[in-house]
């Protein structure tokens, strides 16, 4: 009777896990980056050059080697392939094309043209340095005038390695957005360690997720409140690391020695230690969506 009885159960336990099976629908990969080459796959990303920055930040975004570059191996500290670093350098007197001297050049990378979505999941793989006044980002744009385009943030720090933030941008709601969230770590853990930020986008609703867990939702009704709902055209993914500016400065209040960058964070800087790492990009796509 016993030997029936689990075989019974185990029966039963494959049956219902078939039956979950079916009753889930079918995800397709839209886009899957684990940055696992030497050097990045300019069919996919895109790298933006620009010394015409916004939100008072302090750093030119340039094309090289010295701030966008992969890791293998022991090297990748724990990326599941190869890693692609954005990195912070000090390099005093930069001057842009547009003529604006910086101390600070970063990277900025998206996928533009390349790789646009409408719903769906966008996850990256990712852990960074902290320090006040570092503003690494991964999120999502829309084409055309902002804010009318569209802005998913998914990931959002300032320096602060004990939360994240999410954010909506858009029509009415933009800038010190009321769409908003302040999403903290689990004790024992921060930014500095590895964690899956991600995003479910679906024709009514935005829900942002770290490591898995819902920590923010925002229905279009929410949205609809402040304004016109701009989430049913295309965007493009964009990984950033930006270096003081509004943001920052409007959390630490610090404006020396630079907006919204500590000392200290100058220090790391120069020593080569700013820098965010990303495992891997992925965006899907139900059947359904």
């Amino acid at each position: 009777m016993k030997i029936f009885h689990f075989t019974a159960i185990a029966v039963l336990c494959i049956l219902t896990s078939a039956k979950a099976q079916q009753t889930q629908p079918k995800t397709d990969t839209v886009f899957f980056e684990d940055f696992n080459e030497k050097a990045l796959d300019r069919s996919k990303w895109n790298v933006e050059v620009t010394g015409r920055t916004v939100n008072n930040e302090q750093q030119a975004y340039v094309d090289s080697s010295a701030t966008l570059f992969f890791l293998n191996g022991v090297a990748a500290e724990g990326a599941n392939h190869g890693a692609l670093v954005i990195k912070a350098v000090y390099q005093p007197g930069f001057t842009s094309e547009e003529n604006k001297k910086y101390d600070f050049i970063s990277g900025r990378i998206n996928t533009r043209q390349k790789m646009e979505f409408t719903y769906g999941t966008a996850s990256a793989r990712m852990k960074m340095s902290a320090g006040s006044g570092l503003w690494p980002a991964f999120w999502a744009l829309g084409n055309g005038n902002w804010p009318d385009c569209g802005e998913i943030d998914m990931m959002e720090t300032v320096g602060d390695s004990g939360w994240i933030s999410n954010a909506l941008h858009g029509p009415n709601y933009f800038g010190n957005t009321p769409l908003t969230y302040r999403a903290f770590f689990p004790q024992g853990t921060d930014v500095t360690k590895w964690h899956i930020y991600s995003v479910d986008w679906t024709r009514d609703s935005i829900v942002f997720k770290l490591d898995g867990k819902v920590t923010y939702t925002v229905t279009r009704a929410m949205v609809e409140h402040y304004g016109r709902w701009a989430f049913d055209n295309p965007k493009f993914i964009i990984l950033n690391f930006a270096l003081g500016g509004g943001y920052p400065s409007g959390v630490n209040h610090i404006k020396a020695p630079y907006n919204g960058i500590s000392q200290a964070t100058v220090t790391k800087i120069k020593a080569g230690e700013a820098k965010v790492m990303v495992d891997w990009v992925l965006v899907t796509k139900s059947a359904a969506q």
